[in-house]
């Protein structure tokens, strides 16, 4: 793959997972103000509902942002380590030679 192919499937990657995040926590949230609009009133049960709305959305988002940043840490170490792999090696200074008087 040429590196405008890589850079556009992971434009493509990172697009999508935040779509499927976004509508995950979107759904999650219907679902919670559903829950809630047909409990009239029950405090303890609402509380509970939205308790686990907020940990699964919380949970969700933190676990894309979580992968994503260590897949972008993991792309660009092993970036600097073909970058490295590639240079020539540097002239390595050698010891003058010792002159005898």
């Amino acid at each position: 793959m040429s590196r405008d192919q890589d850079i556009q499937l992971e434009k493509d990657r990172a697009r999508y997972g935040l779509l499927a995040v976004v509508v995950s926590n979107l759904a999650i949230a219907g679902v919670a103000v559903f829950g809630v609009w047909r409990l009239n009133g029950n405090e303890s049960v609402i509380i509970g509902v939205l308790t686990a709305a907020f940990t699964a959305v919380s949970s969700m988002t933190t676990a894309y942002l979580g992968i994503k940043a260590v897949s972008n840490t993991a792309k660009s170490m092993a970036a600097a380590s073909a970058a490295t792999a590639a240079a020539p090696p540097a002239d390595t200074p050698t010891a003058p030679t010792q002159r005898t008087p």
